[in-house]
């Protein structure tokens, strides 16, 4: 029996969360970054948790790549990750533009310093629920990430290890239980190591 995950986001979905987001009328680059986030591996309770200090470098400058740190994760998975353009761009608008309410966190509420892992978690059901994403909630986004690394990461000269490193999973048995099947690649698969026969 299969056991019951979040669905993984295809490209189009991805792009159409986007879309909603930026023509939200309030919290549009935090609620973009929140989504990103999500995209680069993080869980709810790491996006909550994450501190300015995770994302800038000695001198204060937006980094390159995320420095998660343990007490910002489950367990011990704190975690380098690379940011892809688009995140590293909303992140120096949105630090650079918004009114500091924390010195610390990085994404806050209107009214705190601080989201709660689970107001993390509830944002993106309502935010799947209002698009009629079925199935999906907020750990989509990492399973998202998960997949696709897995699928490409050869393809970049890395191997299975590496998706394990950047989802901060001890083990790999973990990491493959998060990677979404792919019925397609399985069928050219065997198509093309038994064409001669």
């Amino acid at each position: 029996m299969l056991k019951k995950q979040a669905k993984v986001l295809s490209e189009q979905q991805i792009k159409a969360v986007m879309s909603y987001l930026e023509n939200c009328p309030r919290n549009q680059l935090r609620n973009q970054i929140i989504f990103l986030l999500s995209l680069h591996g993080l869980r709810s309770k790491e996006i909550a948790s994450l501190e300015i200090s995770m994302l800038t470098d000695s001198t204060g400058e937006l980094a390159t790549a995320i420095s998660l740190q343990d007490k910002a994760s489950k367990g011990l998975s704190g975690r380098v990750i690379p940011m892809n353009k688009t995140l590293r761009e909303l992140l120096s608008q949105y630090l650079g533009e918004r009114i500091v309410k924390s010195e610390q966190f990085a994404i806050v509420t209107e009214r705190s310093e601080k989201f709660s892992a689970n107001a993390i978690t509830v944002f993106f059901k309502r935010l799947y629920l209002k698009i009629g994403f079925v199935g999906c909630s907020s750990h989509s986004g990492r399973r998202t990430f998960i997949t696709t690394a897995a699928r490409k990461i050869s393809h970049a000269g890395g191997s299975i290890k590496d998706v394990m490193s950047l989802a901060g999973h001890r083990n790999l048995s973990t990491t493959q239980r998060y990677i979404d099947q792919n019925p397609e690649a399985q069928q050219i698969l065997i198509k093309t190591l038994y064409r001669n026969l």
